[in-house]
């Protein structure tokens, strides 16, 4: 599954979402960011929806870190779990149960909890589809949002690229996988990504020393997220190939199934611009936590992301949310 291209967005969709505009309404729909706001009483309320159809195994559990990692990256806490979950046949009992105690032990992890949702079956489906709506407050926090970054901010990534699509591959491309000659132990070693899937810990240390962008790296890889934090913020980023965390196990995926680790869907890896004197408040806070992360580049004035690797320079302006390795991988290897 992938978005649909900004211009699409821009001629199909947005032009649909700015009707009546309550008060209330602090942000709405908006390209790139990650939350909606809104005025509820004395608080702010953090809303999210996500979907999640390119994954089958422990998709439940997958589904609700992912919604609830955007509110994470407001700077608010997940408190609120609406669940939707379709499966291909009436008779898939077995497989709805399976997503339901998954989706509950994800929320029982964060400490949320699920209120609502919806579950049926349709004919018209090959695989699960599970999308979850996220909520959370603000209690008294101001919000972070993607179009925060200034020039001068350092860029961080947390813990690695690729760590979602890798894991997938690890568990629902597993005879694809061996067939282009990954082994046992590197499937295992890929399986394992899944559970650094939430970035709720990190978020929270960022929060506490003054971030100014976050944004986790979901579909179109961390290119795309970076190109959303410079769009958003109207700036540029530079950024040092060499010191970009990409782990041996993704590598040798990247390798094997022939995908950019750059735009490969990432969830549970965070990109967030951290002013400079709060740089080294933020490393001693991670180290820490041992919460693994890289200071990849800049925020510099212009557009576009520059990607430094040896003596050639990238500019990347374009924004392709259409664009995504694990989509692309999923038409090119269907799986039952």
């Amino acid at each position: 599954m992938s978005k649909f291209s900004l211009d699409i967005l821009d001629k199909c969709v947005f032009p649909f979402v700015k009707g009546y505009q309550d008060p209330d309404i602090i942000l709405g729909a908006a390209f790139g960011e990650d939350v909606a706001l809104t005025r509820v009483g004395d608080d702010i309320l953090a809303s999210h929806v996500d979907p999640i159809v390119g994954a089958v195994a422990h998709i439940g559990w997958l589904a609700v870190h992912v919604a609830c990692n955007d509110i994470a990256t407001s700077g608010f806490q997940p408190r609120w779990i609406l669940l939707l979950v379709l499966v291909p046949d009436m008779e898939d009992k077995t497989l709805l149960e399976q997503i339901m105690h998954d989706a509950n032990r994800a929320a029982s992890e964060i400490g949320a909890s699920i209120i609502g949702g919806h579950t049926g079956y349709s004919a018209g489906l090959s695989r699960p589809l599970v999308a979850v709506t996220a909520l959370g407050t603000a209690s008294g926090r101001d919000p972070i949002l993607t179009g925060g970054a200034n020039v001068g901010d350092y860029v961080l990534v947390t813990k690695g690229l690729a760590l979602e699509g890798t894991s997938i591959l690890a568990q629902d491309f597993v005879d694809i996988a061996k067939d282009l000659g990954l082994n046992e132990s590197e499937l295992a070693q890929g399986r394992q990504l899944l559970a650094k899937v939430s970035v709720l810990q990190e978020t929270r240390v960022l929060a506490e020393n003054g971030v100014t962008a976050m944004h986790d790296v979901t579909r179109g890889g961390i290119l795309e997220t970076l190109l959303e934090i410079a769009q958003l913020s109207k700036v540029g980023i530079e950024i040092n190939y060499e010191q970009l965390p990409i782990p041996d196990i993704v590598s040798r995926f990247a390798q094997a199934f022939q995908f950019d680790p750059l735009q490969m869907i990432s969830s549970g890896t965070l990109a967030a611009t951290v002013p400079p004197e709060h740089v080294e408040d933020v490393r001693k806070a991670f180290e820490t936590l041992e919460i693994p992360f890289a200071y990849i580049g800049r925020v510099i004035e212009g557009k576009g992301v520059h990607i430094h690797q040896g003596d050639k320079v990238v500019h990347h302006t374009e924004i392709r949310c259409e664009a995504d390795e694990l989509a692309r991988l999923w038409a090119l290897y269907p799986r039952d």
